[in-house]
């Protein structure tokens, strides 16, 4: 058992360590870089288990972007940021850029079988960590409470009843997504020109 562990506890350390410089790099504001580090080692932490468990590649890749979008979905809603925030850098470690270079260098070499064996495998790994994130944003659309847009870093709650009586619109129009825009920007014209 601690042969095994050891070996992991630095491979999760590493993933930390590295999602944690991309965040640095990809200047990640300061109070998530540490988040987004954790939100990579947790994935690894999940790869490296499953791969451990003999789940495969493809499973393993699935597993950990799923960990890593539940995670990332978990943070934003925490501390108010968008998700990609923390999803980039998530799915960062598993994204197969090496099976794709196989597969090119493979096809270079004219080695049709391996290429084969590669190019699958980068396409079943990919369509994993697809499914995993959009699974995972699917559950979170269906159980949310209320309607919450996005606006820029924060989420600010707006009812629809609110929208209505802000915009004079009709509750149901809003709801049902039917807002005639140009209706909205002739009653704003109109509000102008009586101030002025």
């Amino acid at each position: 058992m601690m042969n095994h562990l050891l070996p992991m506890v630095f491979k999760v350390f590493g993933a930390f360590l590295a999602i944690f410089s991309f965040a640095v790099v990809q200047d990640t504001p300061r109070k998530y870089v540490f988040r987004a580090g954790l939100v990579g080692a947790i994935a690894g932490f999940v790869y490296l288990i499953a791969l451990e468990l003999n789940a495969g590649d493809v499973m393993a890749s699935f597993l950990s972007a799923f960990a890593a979008a539940l995670v990332s979905h978990t943070f934003a809603r925490i501390f108010k940021t968008p998700v990609t925030l923390f999803l980039v850098a998530g799915i960062l470690l598993i994204v197969p850029g090496a099976g794709m270079y196989r597969s090119i260098h493979f096809l270079l070499e004219g080695n049709e079988t391996q290429t084969a064996f590669y190019l699958t495998q980068t396409i079943e790994i990919a369509g994993g960590i697809a499914l995993a994130i959009f699974v995972m944003d699917t559950l979170f659309r269906a159980f949310r409470k209320g309607d919450w847009k996005q606006n820029s870093l924060e989420y600010v709650r707006k009812p629809i009843s609110a929208i209505a009586r802000n915009t004079g619109l009709d509750a149901d129009a809003v709801l049902n997504g039917t807002i005639v825009l140009d209706h909205y920007t002739t009653e704003l014209s109109e509000e102008e020109t009586d101030t002025k």
